[in-house]
């Protein structure tokens, strides 16, 4: 059983995070904290242009709304939002949180995924501590 784990969360389509949430609690030690964690990338300079001046702060806000309701009814569960690269800033987090269990969503690999590796990937890479990948 594990007594600090990682669950990164990202909102595309084929990424199961209640799914992830599950697993946790059932590999969750007694008194263990999970950490639902979502990163935002950044978004290039021409682009943010174009969006409003709260666009950010707004989507932030629905993101951890979205997260507070995936831990609602887990004790001992709390939600982060940071901003960075995905899986460099997972790693990042899991190394300064000492977590020891990451519980991450993956999807069917593309092409695109062989030349360049999804997030997925490169935290089961270069991880410190165990990994459960969900398909």
């Amino acid at each position: 059983m594990y007594t600090n784990i990682l669950v990164p969360v990202s909102f595309e389509a084929d990424r199961n995070a209640q799914g992830a949430m599950e697993i946790a609690k059932a590999l969750r030690a007694e008194g263990g904290k999970i950490t639902c964690l979502h990163v935002m990338e950044s978004l290039p300079k021409y682009a943010t242009e174009y969006l409003p001046p709260d666009h950010l702060d707004r989507a932030k806000a629905d993101i951890l709304e979205t997260l507070a309701s995936l831990v609602a009814h887990v004790p001992n569960a709390e939600t982060m939002v940071v901003s960075g690269h995905s899986a460099r800033t997972i790693l990042e987090f899991a190394g300064q949180e000492s977590n020891d269990l990451i519980i991450i969503a993956s999807h069917q690999p593309g092409m695109q995924d062989y030349l360049l590796g999804s997030t997925a990937a490169k935290v089961v890479r270069h991880a410190k501590c165990a990994v459960h990948v969900l398909r």
